[in-house]
């Protein structure tokens, strides 16, 4: 399984891309690969974004400007929840006296 996609192995791969929506969500920034020699280069990153960009689109019928923001709220929820994997790890390595007076006052 490789890392790295050309233009022709997304559209391949995500079958309900087509060549025209997959520029339109490079434009508009909604999915940003790598520019490459011979063009874009996507990760597999890259392929899971579009195929839930396809699914709102298609499924949900979301149009431009909804899915713009649907996908904005998204990147803010997993940018939130690795904030707080952040903030988890580093109260998990406080001293006992002062992890436990930190749980305390979350509790409260």
């Amino acid at each position: 399984m490789t890392d790295r996609y050309s233009e022709d192995e997304v559209v391949t791969t995500v079958t309900r891309l087509t060549r025209r929506q997959l520029v339109s969500f490079v434009e508009s920034e909604l999915v940003r690969p790598e520019r490459g020699d011979a063009g874009y280069i996507f990760r597999r990153v890259d392929i899971a974004r579009l195929e839930l960009l396809c699914d709102l689109s298609h499924d949900l019928e979301l149009d431009d400007t909804a899915l713009e923001i649907v996908i904005s709220l998204i990147d803010q929820l997993h940018a939130a929840r690795q904030d707080l994997a952040t903030i988890a790890r580093a109260i998990d390595k406080l001293p006992p006296e002062l992890h436990s007076s930190v749980i305390t006052a979350m509790k409260q």
